[in-house]
């Protein structure tokens, strides 16, 4: 996989995009996930409890619904979130987040092997290089720390055809009746499009230092969740 493989957008062009949908996000995902991202977060959590982790960092946290979970099923852990888009932290902040740090996810201003535990809920597909991405987070993890990766991905056939329906043809349009940012979501699309998957993520994972462990696709493969282990080699 190149080096800079990764969204196609540039940073700022990433950051003004959710700037721009940040007041309606929240309420806009519920109604086009049909609540399921609910779901999906509380699966996240509960694969994170067997690792008892003390110090949870949340990449790409954006209005804080994954730390928000996390905070609720880890009451004796920190949950530190991070974004780079200042308009998605202060709907964070105004849902009761305090431990919240203004950051790309490429650079994260944090020391090295401060955190048990890296999450990151639909975020990586954003960023401009993967595994730049994906190494920062080992940074920033503890020997052995973990890391937990959700995001969506194209269910199998024959589901694979209707859902591209719907994804490029009826939720822009959805969405841009909600949001008022049609391209937003057609950004989504083409995203979700290009993003790694099953094999091909867990190879880019072991390629950039983790010891992958396991891909759990949800609700038919239209969400994967993906774990690994900070590797020591």
């Amino acid at each position: 996989m190149p080096e800079d493989s990764g969204s196609l957008e540039t940073p700022a062009a990433v950051r003004a995009l959710f700037a721009s949908i940040a007041f309606r996000y929240d309420r806009a995902n519920h109604f086009l996930c049909g609540g399921l991202d609910w779901y999906w977060r509380r699966r996240a959590a509960a694969v994170l409890r067997p690792w008892d982790p003390r110090i949870i960092l949340d990449v790409a946290t954006g209005s804080g619904d994954l730390a928000l979970t996390l905070r609720g099923h880890f009451p004796n852990a920190r949950v530190v979130g991070a974004d780079f888009c200042h308009p998605m932290l202060a709907r964070a902040r105004a849902k009761g987040l305090a431990n919240l740090v203004a950051a790309d996810g490429l650079l994260l201003p944090f020391a090295d092997s401060a955190f048990d535990a890296v999450t990151i809920a639909f975020g990586l597909r954003n960023m401009r290089s993967w595994p730049l991405a994906v190494r920062e987070f080992r940074r920033v993890l503890k020997p052995a720390g973990r890391m937990l990766i959700l995001d969506f991905s194209l269910p199998p056939l024959p589901l694979r055809g209707l859902y591209r329906f719907y994804l490029h043809r009826c939720l822009p349009r959805l969405a841009g009746s909600l949001t008022g940012e049609r391209g937003a979501y057609q950004y989504l699309a083409e995203s979700i499009e290009r993003f790694p998957r099953g094999s091909a993520m867990l190879r880019l994972l072991k390629d950039n230092g983790f010891d992958a462990e396991t891909c759990e696709p949800l609700t038919a493969g239209i969400v994967s969740l993906y774990t690994a282990r900070r590797s020591e080699v």
